[in-house]
């Protein structure tokens, strides 16, 4: 039977495994879906702005595993769909944050009532933005969201919005012609890990398949750690330089699901439900089991 493997650039770690043929090795029948492919611009979900690709396609047959940021999960199961995790990495603070130009007025949290704020709406950003809006003690009603993606960098620079979540390597292109004022740390409203998830019924159809992704998945991560250079070129978009700076600064690896992201999930999961971006409430932790916690220690071991 075929495994279907979601995989795109943001997920470092899935994007390396496609390009090193290293779960082909376990997994003969292996049919990688590119979600940038699957994404035809229409929204699902017009209060979220949120791609079809990071998580209907889950359940519709698209494929069967991913990898995604703290988000998509969290809105998978708002939506009703019965995810379960797979693993997590550690945490990785210096991949993105909150900025604005320098000089502009907007020195905290606490100025973004009544701004606009680019972000890739829906991603692990929407998280972020929500945190810091509880912070300044400020809801989601209060900024106006601007959904962007590829083209976001240079859309901030050019001033189609005030403030702006930034991610390496993108970035990198901002850094270099502006100067930027951080709004708030990231590591002081969450860890910010990668995280990858499947349905509950193909994991436990599937468990020899998915022991042989999580393998793989190390294997691809200890490689891209000793090799940064060579994996950034593999990498589309941004000059290698851009993303070998991104990736050797984020940590490697994957690891059980802890009680620690767990609270931190559902903190953020029932911020959503109070912003009205998901239509129920959500317990994060009917989405971890212990079995597949087993398989992630042992592929450590």
């Amino acid at each position: 039977m075929t495994t279907r493997v979601g995989f795109f650039p943001q997920n470092n770690s899935l994007w390396v495994l496609r390009h090193r043929g290293i779960l082909e090795r376990s997994l003969p029948d292996v049919a990688w879906v590119n979600l940038r492919d699957l994404e035809s611009g229409e929204r699902v979900d017009p209060r979220l702005g949120l791609p079809s690709l990071h998580g209907d396609h889950l359940f519709d047959g698209g494929y069967d595993f991913i990898g995604t940021g703290a988000t998509p999960p969290i809105t998978a199961q708002g939506k009703g769909h019965d995810i379960v995790y797979v693993a997590i990495s550690e945490p990785r603070h210096e991949n993105g944050r909150l900025v604005t130009l320098r000089g502009n007025g907007i020195t905290s949290p606490g100025d973004l009532r009544g701004r606009r704020v680019g972000l890739g709406h829906g991603s692990w950003q929407t998280t972020l933005v929500l945190l810091a809006l509880e912070k300044a003690g400020l809801t989601w009603k209060d900024i106006e969201p601007v959904d962007v993606y590829d083209d976001a960098a240079r859309r901030f620079l050019d001033g189609e919005f005030d403030v702006w979540v930034g991610s390496y390597p993108y970035l990198r292109e901002v850094e270099a012609e502006a100067e930027l004022h951080d709004l708030v740390a990231t590591e002081t409203l969450f860890t910010h890990r990668s995280l990858w998830f499947t349905g509950r019924e193909w994991a436990a159809a599937h468990p020899g398949e998915l022991r042989a992704i999580v393998e793989a998945l190390q294997e691809a991560d200890r490689w891209t750690e000793a090799h940064p250079r060579e994996a950034a070129e593999l990498f589309p978009g941004q000059t290698a330089e851009a993303w070998e700076h991104a990736l050797v600064t984020r940590p490697w690896g994957l690891h059980p699901v802890s009680a620690e992201f767990v609270a931190e999930q559902q903190r953020a999961a029932d911020l959503y439900f109070a912003s009205g971006l998901i239509d129920r409430e959500i317990r994060v932790a009917d989405a971890v089991v212990p079995e597949i916690n087993d398989i992630v220690q042992q592929s450590r071991n």
